[in-house]
């Protein structure tokens, strides 16, 4: 079981891993032995998130969701098999654990008095400029 916050758990049966054949370092070794893990974890049936939980998760993790609603981490970092597979819990797990948090709402605010005159005093001096840069009119 996999111990999210205090109040969210999900239970191992939620998980499916496969071991597959990882690209990259490991020489003669990589082509003979799975060291990569595929971590399946579908995020629609899993009863231990809450909705607002889910919804977030699905923002966070968009790209990585098929169409079933199946997360899928795929963890090859490391030669060994039990490392690539302790690195795709701990991701899914940070990746919860993002989730679980819940944004501040922004306070609209107003601008204050001081930088309102700040901005009109800048515009006044930008125009001013630009008015130096024209032509002298005639003088009848």
């Amino acid at each position: 079981m996999l111990k999210i916050s205090p109040n969210i758990r999900i239970e191992e049966s939620e998980i499916t891993e496969q071991f597959v054949r990882a690209s990259g370092p490991g020489g003669q070794h990589v082509n003979k032995t799975a060291s990569a893990v595929q971590l399946r974890f579908n995020v629609q049936t899993c009863p231990g998130l809450p909705a607002d939980v889910r919804q977030r998760f699905f923002k966070l993790a968009a790209s990585r969701i098929n169409r079933d609603g199946e997360l899928v981490i795929e963890a090859k970092r490391y030669r060994s098999q039990d490392r690539n597979r302790a690195d795709a819990r701990q991701r899914l797990i940070s990746l919860l654990e993002r989730a679980c948090e819940v944004p501040k709402r922004r306070k609209p605010t107003r601008p204050t008095k001081g930088s309102k005159e700040r901005r009109l005093k800048g515009k006044k001096q930008r125009g001013r400029n630009k008015a130096l840069r024209q032509a002298p009119g005639r003088e009848d």
